[in-house]
């Protein structure tokens, strides 16, 4: 993690002073049934280090440096990475499907029409991201032999975004179960292996130019070296099954920034190396019923943030412990700075070992956040992504994150997500 901030000569207000002193000191944090004294310990230190951080940022200056792009080598990889530089997500339609009846043929064929996918190319994205459950498609034992039914809609699918002129990310986006069960089950990674194989032969015959194989949504693995053998053992499966196709590789946990430093690059050229950015989860994640218990008490955080903004969030949480994190936002001081720094981590990387990098999932859940703040992180997330060279895909097309609002008299674009992306809405 980055150092908080401080404005120079500022000091945390005897109000967050008091919070420190009423976490410290409350009767849950005395006792034992709630928390343990080593844990109770690094909570203390963590809070002490948190006050520390934000005094000695104060004297940090805070301008943004000016970097050159990644340099990439001259690969197949990196060429194709200029049909990946403005995307989309397009979920809920393979993947992550809410409708309780499950993947069904109104679903494939109503969820997303090919009147989106106009729209999508006339709002100026070049690429979108196509989320895919393999679950559905598994047959115990018989991982390789997929459902013909199930491929004619994803073939459909994808015929209906390359005819538009828009290059496809085909991304394998299970479950959380199977992903943990992916962590611990060598027989499921052999499945795995061979649904991989099937399915990128089965589209080996496209341009491999506009059609890439996502290896793996945001894996959940602590073992990072496990996760490493996983990632190389998948990715020579793909190969197998589509010689010239391009391969998109990520970190161990949830494609973090912070383990995607951590990856030794595959022993493969024809790869792209992917993260997904949503720092601070606190901003970017505010109202959400998922995730954090104390993040759907939040609303109304603003970006870049200050210590006075976040205390008036910081009311709304009931707990003093988780209070502190919303105070820990402001003092922080998130801003085009601190997101130039992080993603800068990631451009250092990969020009260390000479691969592209693309960002394909950041975003704001729109619900509570206020829509200037919404619309600053964006545009300063993909201002610093394209000062070093990295494309983007945006999450997401609908829904909570989305660039669009579907009503039942139509799909109405957001003029404001879409300028912070540098796009506009298509005339009438």
């Amino acid at each position: 993690m980055l150092v908080a901030s401080l404005q120079p000569g500022e000091t945390a207000p005897e109000k967050y002073q008091n919070e420190l002193a009423a976490v410290l000191y409350s009767p849950r944090m005395k006792s034992n049934s709630c928390i343990n004294p080593a844990s109770g310990f690094f909570l203390l230190l963590s809070l002490v280090s948190l006050y520390a951080t934000c005094r000695l940022a104060a004297e940090t200056p805070q301008s943004q440096p000016k970097v050159p792009p990644q340099q990439a080598r001259d690969t197949v990889a990196a060429r194709r990475m200029s049909h990946l530089q403005r995307g989309i997500n397009l979920s809920g339609w393979f993947a992550q499907v809410a409708d309780p009846k499950g993947y069904t043929r109104e679903h494939f064929i109503s969820h997303t029409t090919p009147r989106d996918i106009a729209l999508v190319k006339a709002m100026g994205f070049d690429h979108v991201r196509l989320s895919v459950n393999p679950q559905p498609m598994f047959r115990a034992g018989q991982a390789d032999a997929i459902p013909q039914e199930y491929l004619d809609y994803l073939d459909q699918a994808v015929h209906t975004i390359l005819s538009n002129g828009l290059a496809v990310i085909l991304d394998v986006h299970p479950d959380s179960e199977f992903k943990n069960r992916l962590a611990k089950d060598d027989h499921l990674v052999e499945q795995l292996g061979n649904f991989w194989r099937a399915f990128a032969k089965h589209y080996a015959a496209l341009d491999p130019n506009l059609v890439f194989f996502e290896i793996l949504n945001e894996p959940e693995f602590e073992d990072r070296y496990r996760w490493a053998g996983i990632q190389t053992k998948l990715a020579a499966a793909i190969r197998e099954g589509a010689s010239q196709g391009t391969i998109i590789a990520t970190g161990a946990r949830w494609s973090d920034d912070a383990d995607l430093v951590f990856l030794e690059p595959l022993p493969d050229a024809n790869v792209i190396y992917t993260f997904h950015f949503y720092e601070p989860h606190i901003f970017t994640h505010q109202g959400a019923t998922w995730g954090v218990d104390f993040w759907h008490f939040e609303q109304g955080l603003v970006y870049p943030s200050t210590p006075e903004s976040a205390a008036k969030v910081a009311a709304l949480v009931p707990e003093a412990a988780n209070r502190l994190y919303v105070i820990r936002y402001g003092f922080e001081r998130w801003n085009s700075a601190r997101i130039e720094a992080e993603v800068s981590q990631v451009a250092e990387w990969a020009g260390r070992h000479q691969v592209p990098v693309t960002c394909d999932e950041f975003g704001v859940y729109r619900k509570y956040a206020d829509t200037n703040s919404r619309v600053a992180w964006l545009t300063d997330v993909r201002t610093s992504l394209e000062r070093h060279g990295m494309g983007w895909t945006m999450w997401d097309y609908s829904g909570g994150f989305g660039v669009v609002t579907k009503t039942d008299g139509g799909t109405l674009p957001d003029g404001p997500t879409l300028g912070a992306l540098g796009l506009k809405a298509p005339g009438p």
